[in-house]
């Protein structure tokens, strides 16, 4: 088991200890009380820790998704609408999620959405605070860990840049976990849309299927099936390990953007562990709604509490304009 995981087990022993607390939004953990500075001098003291870290480990959650347009899988709103319009009229869903829960008699129907539901994700363009993230970026050594299966990470780096621990739109898994094998997902998708046209279901002959063991496939992601922890999700979690044990000893900063209360043990409590353990290392979280910095580190962090999409796009430009800045004699 690599390192990232054994702290991500750790938090998690925390996250059910306390899990009255969490799921009442709150934590166990004692936070700073100090009044937080005006946000345009968070967003310059942003910039500047960016600019002087050696090296930065981004943890990109759900919030970061939800800020640029991503915003369709907890609520029935206009973005759902927009995708899942036809499912929504007919099966009264209130987001995304809540139809891979629902009970569905008709496997060809369920398929028709959870197609409509991958090829959504996977046709999606870059979103803008991922593009404005990117940029301020530029030049840096840095890693992603993400707990967002929408490939907007993807998109943006190669593999070997993105640890994906929560699973990835692009797979297939085996639904009953017969074979620890993973396979691609998007040429399938694309010919369900295709076939499916302005219906709802899919024909039953596309329905995918576990070339080991004839079962229905499901994509590679936790939280909406049997997820596969083999060895692909090893893998990520090797790679977000390797990157930390290579770079401990550099000034790391740990940038947590658009994390919520239902799974602060993969990204925020281990990042808060970090920071506090790895002697140069300094923390910034950016959240909607969430003011959650530990006295512990008050010294050497801060939450930046705001709109995700505004923070993002007003650190690119002051980070852009500061660039341009013509240097003193």
């Amino acid at each position: 088991m690599s390192f990232y995981e054994n702290l991500v087990i750790e938090t998690q022993e925390t996250y059910t200890r306390y899990h009255q607390v969490y799921a009442a939004g709150g934590t166990p953990y004692e936070l700073s009380t100090r009044p937080a500075l005006p946000q345009d001098e968070q967003i310059s003291r942003l910039v500047q820790e960016i600019r002087a870290a050696d090296c930065v480990l981004v943890g990109g959650a759900s919030g970061l998704s939800a800020a640029g347009g991503g915003d369709f899988y907890y609520e029935d709103n206009a973005s759902f609408r927009r995708y899942f319009g036809k499912f929504a009229e007919k099966y009264h869903l209130k987001g995304a999620f809540d139809g891979t829960t629902r009970h569905w008699d008709d496997r060809r129907e369920f398929w028709g959405y959870l197609a409509t539901f991958l090829h959504t994700t996977l046709t999606a363009p870059v979103r803008p605070p991922y593009l404005d993230l990117d940029a301020l970026l530029a030049g840096k050594d840095f890693f992603v860990l993400t707990t967002n299966q929408d490939t907007q990470f993807i998109k943006l780096y190669p593999e070997d840049k993105v640890a994906e621990i929560q699973g990835d739109h692009r797979f297939f898994q085996c639904s009953v976990c017969c074979t620890d094998d993973t396979w691609d997902a998007v040429r399938p998708v694309e010919n369900m849309i295709t076939a499916m046209g302005e219906g709802t279901s899919v024909p039953e002959k596309l329905i995918p299927r576990c070339p080991h063991c004839g079962r229905e496939a499901f994509p590679w992601v936790r939280g909406y099936g049997n997820f596969l922890t083999g060895t692909k999700y090893e893998a990520e979690y090797e790679k977000v390990s390797r990157w930390l044990l290579a770079h401990k000893d550099k000034k790391i900063l740990f940038l947590e953007l658009g994390v919520g209360r239902l799974t602060p043990m993969f990204i925020q409590e281990p990042f808060w562990y970090l920071t506090l353990n790895l002697p140069r290392a300094s923390y910034i979280a950016v959240n909607n709604r969430y003011n959650f910095l530990p006295k512990a580190l008050e010294d050497r962090g801060m939450a930046i509490v705001g709109d995700l999409a505004r923070v993002l796009a007003d650190a690119r430009r002051l980070f852009e304009d500061s660039s341009q800045a013509p240097r003193a004699a």
